[in-house]
């Protein structure tokens, strides 16, 4: 089953003809309970067929153990975007509308190593010594989102301590519920601090760092 039509196959299969390294995109999901899992492993599946620099495996969530304990997935649908190395990146929940340009962007940035950020950002996250698990809330349909997805993306992109997870808010209300997500983006920091829209790099690295410096002190 397909789920792009062919008019955008074709826009993408444009975009990722400038692909320089290879991109590896893991699917996990199962066969019940799991309302959307079925279309998030037929997008993959679509998304990898538009560059031969893209591969595609598919996991499951409940036989398939030990593959789950290798990239520390939770919860499914889940999508791990892996190149030369594995940097941390998920997407959880169906990666559609806005958040499909997630997954592409995603995809370029790893495979041409490219994060677009100022030196002194690079130089501050680069300096981070210990755990930072980002949580990025969005819906499909929230033209804000996708930038900070792509920053928090960016950040775990540079420095190996930090990971990075988009979270289709409506498909975890529980998760939602955990975190007070009443509005997205909504970005959770360690499952303590957080923060709300889509702020510019510089105020995004500060408000990231002001967490980790405040769990520091307490």
């Amino acid at each position: 089953m397909s789920i792009l039509k062919e008019k955008d196959k074709e826009i993408v299969r444009e975009r990722f003809a400038h692909l320089r390294g290879k991109v590896k995109l893991i699917n996990f999901s199962q066969e019940i309970d799991c309302d959307y899992c079925g279309d998030t492993r037929a997008l993959l599946q679509d998304v990898s067929e538009l560059s031969e620099k893209i591969s595609f495996e598919s996991y499951n969530y409940i036989i398939d153990k030990d593959k789950v304990a290798q990239f520390r997935i939770d919860k499914v649908p889940a999508t791990v975007v892996v190149g030369e190395e594995d940097y941390g990146i998920r997407f959880y929940g169906i990666p559609a509308g806005y958040e499909f340009a997630s997954l592409l962007e995603t995809i370029e940035m790893i495979a041409n190593n490219e994060q677009d950020l100022s030196e002194e950002t690079i130089e501050k996250i680069r300096s981070v010594s210990s755990p930072v698990k980002l949580q990025i809330f969005v819906t499909p349909t929230c033209p804000y989102c996708p930038p900070a997805v792509m920053m928090a993306h960016k950040l775990s992109m540079l420095n190996p301590m930090i990971t990075s997870e988009m979270i289709e808010a409506t498909e975890f209300p529980e998760l939602s519920a955990k975190f007070n997500v009443h509005g997205v983006p909504r970005v959770v920091i360690n499952e303590r601090g957080h923060f709300e829209g889509a702020l510019p790099e510089e105020m995004f690295v500060e408000r990231v760092l002001e967490n980790i410096r405040e769990e520091i002190i307490h």
